[in-house]
C-alpha cells in the first residue's frame, strides 16, 4: 500500500508539474523547467526564447521571475537596497553564509575573510598552485585516456583551498560527497531527498570542521581557521556559527567554481577545435580566453534575489517579498552585448561577462580561480600534444553551479 501511495504521489506531481508548465507556455508562449534533463545538458536554447519572447518570466512551477536580459540581470545584481539575498534561504538550511547576508553584517564577514584574497596573498599561491598542476599530470604520464574531472579538475582546487584552509588534502575524496550535496542547496526546487543530502552533508561536514577548530585552538597553525580564529575587525569576532558556515562556504565555492571552469572551459575548447588551436598558437590570448569560457559556458547559471519592495522590471510588477532568478547564464549570450554570443572566440573584446556577479556579492575567490584556470590551461597544452574528446561529456544533475561531472578525453603526451 506503502508503495502504491507513493506511485500514486508522484503521479499527481508529474500531472501538477505539466499543468503548471502549460500554464507558463499559455501565459507567455516559453515555459522554464529547471530540472528537465535537456535544460540542464543545454539551457541556452531555453534562455533564448526567453529573451524574446518573455524576458521577465513569471515561472509557476516555484513562486519566481526570471531573468534573461544583461541590462535587468545586472541591475539586480549591483542594487542591494531594492534586492536583497539575506531571504533566499529555506527553513531546511541549517547555516547562513556570508552570501546569505546584507550590510552591515556582509561587509563584517567579507572584511574578515577578504584577507585571504588579496592580489598579493593570491599571486603567492602560483608556485604551489603550479606544483599540484605538476603533480596531477605527472599521476596520468603514460595513459591515453582520462578523466579530466576526476584526474584533474576535482583535486586541483580542493587540493588547493584545503591547503589555505589548513585541512588534510588527503580527505579531498569526502570532501567531494560534501560539497556535491551541499551544493545542491542553492537550486530553487528540491525534492524531499535531495533535502535530506544537503542536511546530513551540513551536518557531517561542520562536525569535521569542529575537531580541525579544536586543534588549531589549542595549536595556531599559518592557515586560514588559525586566522579567522584570531580575526578581529572593530572588536567584532566571527560567532562559533558565523566560523562553521563561512569554512563551508569556502570549501564549497573554491572547489565547485574553479572545477567547472576547468571543466566546461575545456569541453568548451575541445568543441571548437580552432580556438583550441588558437590558443596553442597565440598564448598571449589566455586572459581573454579564460574571461571567454566564463561567459561561454558560465560555472555560476543564476544568481536569487528576493525584492525588497514592490518594483517594476520590463515592465512587469514584482511584489514585495517575490523571488528573483538572475539567469546569469542567458545574460552572458545577450545579442545586444555580445556579437554572435553562441560562438567561441577567445580574442573577444567585449568581456563583461557576469559570471562572478556584480556589487557587493562579486565572487571573493575570483583571482584564485582565474590563478587557477591560467596555470591549469596552459600546463593542460603544454603538456599533452592532442587533446579530443573520447565520449559525450555527463553533466552534473543542477543548473545553477553548472558543470561537467565526467569529461573523458584521449590525449599524447
Amino acid at each position: 500500500m506503502a508503495g502504491l501511495s507513493k506511485t500514486m504521489l508522484t503521479a499527481v506531481k508529474w500531472v501538477a508539474k505539466r499543468i503548471l508548465l502549460a500554464w507558463e507556455r499559455l501565459e507567455s508562449g516559453v515555459s522554464l523547467d529547471l530540472t528537465s534533463s535537456a535544460f540542464i545538458e543545454n539551457p541556452y536554447r531555453t534562455y533564448e526564447q526567453l529573451r524574446r519572447k518573455d524576458p521577465v518570466h513569471r515561472m509557476r512551477l516555484i513562486e519566481a521571475w526570471a531573468l534573461t536580459r544583461y541590462e535587468d540581470v545586472q541591475d539586480v545584481l549591483v542594487d542591494h537596497r531594492r534586492f536583497t539575498n539575506a531571504e533566499r534561504n529555506y527553513d531546511y538550511m541549517q547555516y547562513r553564509t556570508f552570501l546569505d547576508l546584507d550590510p552591515p553584517d556582509h561587509t563584517r564577514l567579507r572584511g574578515l575573510v577578504s584577507k585571504a584574497f588579496t592580489p598579493r596573498a593570491v599571486r603567492e599561491l602560483g608556485p604551489r598552485i603550479q606544483e599540484l598542476v605538476d603533480e596531477l599530470l605527472d599521476a596520468v604520464a603514460g595513459k591515453d585516456r582520462i578523466d579530466l574531472i576526476s584526474d584533474f579538475a576535482f583535486p586541483l582546487p580542493v587540493i588547493v583551498i584545503a591547503e589555505m584552509l589548513g585541512v588534510p588534502a588527503e580527505d579531498r575524496a569526502r570532501f567531494r560527497v560534501w560539497s556535491d550535496d551541499i551544493a545542491i542547496s542553492v537550486v530553487p526546487l528540491l525534492d524531499s531527498e535531495q533535502i535530506a543530502r544537503v542536511q546530513q552533508a551540513t551536518e557531517e561536514l561542520f562536525a569535521y570542521f569542529e575537531g580541525i577548530i579544536e586543534q588549531r585552538r589549542q595549536a595556531p597553525q599559518n592557515d586560514m581557521i588559525s586566522a579567522l580564529l584570531a580575526a578581529e575587525e572593530e572588536g567584532d569576532r566571527l560567532t562559533h556559527e558565523e566560523l562553521l558556515s563561512t569554512l563551508m562556504l569556502l570549501l564549497v565555492a573554491g572547489n565547485e567554481t574553479t572545477r567547472n571552469l576547468i571543466g566546461n572551459g575545456m569541453l568548451a575548447l575541445l568543441k571548437s577545435p580552432v580556438q583550441l588551436q588558437r590558443l596553442r598558437d597565440h598564448p598571449d590570448l589566455l586572459d581573454s580566453a579564460i574571461d571567454e569560457l566564463l561567459r561561454f559556458d558560465s560555472p555560476v547559471q543564476i544568481n536569487s534575489r528576493n525584492a525588497i519592495g514592490d518594483v517594476e522590471i520590463g515592465g512587469k510588477r514584482i511584489a514585495a517579498g517575490q523571488r528573483i532568478l538572475a539567469m546569469v547564464g542567458a545574460a552572458n549570450r545577450d545579442p545586444e552585448v555580445f556579437a554572435n554570443p553562441g560562438e567561441l572566440d577567445i580574442g573577444r573584446d567585449e568581456t563583461s561577462h557576469l559570471s562572478f556577479g556584480r556589487g557587493i556579492h562579486y565572487c571573493l575567490g575570483s583571482p584564485l580561480a582565474i590563478l587557477e584556470g591560467r596555470i591549469a590551461f596552459t600546463s593542460l597544452l603544454a603538456r599533452f600534444s592532442s587533446i579530443r574528446l573520447a565520449s559525450e561529456p555527463v553533466f552534473k544533475d543542477q543548473i545553477v553551479l553548472r558543470g561537467v561531472e565526467e569529461l573523458w578525453v584521449e590525449v599524447e603526451h
